[in-house]
């Protein structure tokens, strides 16, 4: 898929790894759509680089559609769609407190999963009405999860299990819209310097860059993009869940 001319869609595209990834579609020559819940940055950053944006909680279908049909009405229709979307929590299953409480898991998994996946049907839906290119193709949609998918630590219940299905719906999403040209892969990062970290200490933050073999250093949200633009464009990149983590596997805390 090339990028340049193309429409596109970076849901949670107002922050941390989205909002590089807008950045660097837009450099590319991209036509992009931001969608965020966070209205006041959405709208600074789409001011910012003269782009649209559509307030967008990912847990509401209508809204998610709404901003996919509003990025799908750029000439050519949509063709690519990036789903950054997502949030934390740290409780462990059961403890002497008692059991991890039910709404918070349900949150989580709501935001990290079921907003992925809302993304990633309405993103698709437009795509199967676009005119296929020279070489089939549709439409390319990337998702994040996490390595928490993988290495789940101590608290992380909720959040692991979230990604974990990120990573699970990725390969039979591939397959299902195989027929229509449209990929579909997705982004587990690592440690990496967003928003969620930003309110650490620099103290703790520079250990945690250090406990990554090589770069012993966080991500840069730019090397989430730089991935994610690459995937749009290599066509053989397909029902692949690919982790981006400096050979990092999380210990269990």
């Amino acid at each position: 898929m090339q990028i340049e001319g193309s429409a596109a869609i970076v849901v949670g595209g107002a922050s941390g790894l989205g909002e590089a990834t807008v950045r660097r579609l837009h450099a590319e020559g991209a036509l992009v759509t931001i969608a965020d819940v966070n209205v006041e940055k959405g709208e600074a950053l789409a001011a910012e680089l003269g782009l649209q944006f559509a307030a967008c909680d990912v847990r509401d279908e209508s809204q998610v559609q709404a901003a996919v049909e509003r990025a799908a009405a750029t000439t050519g229709g949509l063709r690519v769609a990036i789903c950054c979307a997502g949030t934390g929590w740290a409780q462990k299953v059961a403890g002497s407190k008692g059991p991890h409480p039910l709404m918070p898991f349900e949150t989580i998994i709501s935001i990290n999963l079921i907003g992925t996946f809302n993304a990633l049907r309405f993103a698709a839906t437009a795509m199967i009405a676009n005119e296929p290119l020279s070489d089939g193709e549709r439409g390319v949609c990337v998702n994040t999860a996490s390595i928490a998918a993988y290495d789940g630590q101590i608290g992380q219940i909720a959040y692991a299990a979230s990604k974990g299905g990120v990573v699970a719906i990725t390969l039979p999403a591939a397959r299902d819209l195989a027929q229509y040209g449209i990929r579909v892969n997705t982004i587990a990062p690592g440690l990496f310097d967003t928003p969620l970290l930003a309110a650490l200490p620099e103290v703790a933050r520079e250990k945690l860059g250090a406990g990554v073999p090589y770069p012993q250093r966080l991500g840069q949200p730019a090397e989430y993009a730089q991935l994610a633009c690459h995937i749009v464009e290599n066509r053989m990149l397909n029902g692949e869940t690919i982790r981006l983590d400096g050979a990092l596997r999380m210990p269990p805390r």
